[in-house]
């Protein structure tokens, strides 16, 4: 079978039935979180000072504002309107606070500008509380700013590397305020699933179950429920990571993926088809199931057995036949269009009327 320069346009991703038939198993803390340990977003308002001139404008007033009020905590009166300088930069600094973050420990912090700042490169980030959507301030971050980029430019020209409006500190924030993280209160863990599907969950469970007898139940297709044994009470922490470590075969419904814009369809391994036959524009794609008759050898004491091998045929214009495996799937038909230098967007309007026909047993997302 030969593709087409096509090929390049429609990029195929498909996790085969033959990868499914071996068991994939990842561990739990792969696929499930601890209820109450996580992570919180934090927020500020803040400066950027030391720029080559690449600050704010005249225009951008709340940064003339803001300059007046830092200067006053200083003990100087200078009103906004006086305010002309270039080198500053109003900017909203975003940061993760860590689980089990403690009082002194570092974090990263992004710095992006809120006005028309052309370039924060070279800047230094004044000191800026970041509070919690709860209002308090959990930590403080200054510092300088790395853009991973430069702007340079003179005489009507200017080259521009990579993003420079927006920079990170590595390690810019220090922790004034500790989260607490409530964990394995009342006797019990609680483990969040990533992705809600009930067979994953009672495999969870049964794995738990397999070295704390009774101890673990799936509440719902996304939480499973540990009750901590007597004997492990004091090791709460040891006890999780034990758990943690477990293998467990995940599971999930059939699903294709297709991303109009680029043109990317991925297709999952339990993605099956029924026979169907689709006719778009001067294309012509047949599937069907062939009925094979499979005779045991001789003195086998084996049992006659009827078995259905799905084909997949199509056809465009006066270009030849395009044979498939007989064990045909979504990937077949995607990859036998392709041959025949079928756009992306045919070959999402036809796994689109396969869907609505009722002939693909899978769910469609198309982002």
């Amino acid at each position: 079978m030969r593709f087409s320069k096509l090929t390049s346009a429609l990029a195929i991703l498909t996790l085969t039935s033959a990868l499914g038939a071996c068991a994939q198993t990842v561990r739990i803390k792969d696929i499930a979180t601890v209820d109450g340990v996580r992570t919180n977003q934090l927020v500020g308002y803040g400066l950027v000072v030391g720029l080559n001139g690449t600050g704010d404008s005249q225009q951008v007033r709340y940064t003339a504002q803001s300059i007046s009020n830092m200067l006053q905590r200083f003990g100087m009166q200078i009103p906004p309107s006086s305010s002309r300088a270039k080198n500053v930069a109003a900017v909203m600094v975003t940061a993760d606070l860590p689980p089990f973050a403690r009082p002194g420990s570092r974090i990263d912090v992004t710095v992006s500008s809120i006005g028309d700042a052309s370039s924060l490169q070279g800047g230094t980030l004044l000191q800026t509380p970041l509070v919690g959507a709860d209002g308090q301030v959990y930590a403080v971050a200054q510092g300088p700013i790395s853009v991973g980029g430069f702007t340079a430019g003179g005489g009507g020209a200017a080259v521009t590397k990579n993003h420079v409006t927006a920079g990170r500190i590595p390690g810019g924030a220090l922790v004034e305020k500790e989260v607490p993280m409530p964990f394995g209160k009342g006797g019990a863990i609680t483990l969040a699933l990533g992705a809600g599907d009930f067979a994953t969950a009672s495999r969870v469970a049964k794995a738990i179950n397999n070295i704390l007898p009774g101890c673990a139940f799936a509440v719902d297709a996304a939480t499973v429920r540990v009750n901590v044994p007597p004997n492990k009470a004091s090791d709460i922490v040891g006890l999780i990571a034990e758990i943690e470590e477990l293998p467990v075969e995940p599971d999930a419904a059939a699903k294709v993926a297709v991303n109009e814009r680029t043109g990317t369809v991925v297709v999952g391994g339990a993605v099956r088809i029924s026979a169907a036959a689709v006719t778009h524009g001067d294309l012509h794609v047949e599937i069907g199931v062939n009925t094979v008759v499979a005779q045991p050898p001789p003195l086998s004491g084996g049992t006659t057995t009827v078995v259905t091998q799905p084909t997949v045929s199509a056809t465009e214009e006066t270009r030849a036949v395009v044979g498939l495996k007989p064990t045909a799937s979504v990937d077949d038909l995607v990859k036998a269009l392709n041959a025949l230098k079928v756009t992306p967007r045919d070959v999402i309007a036809i796994l689109q009327a396969l869907k609505q026909a009722g002939a693909l047993h899978a769910v469609l997302e198309v982002f």
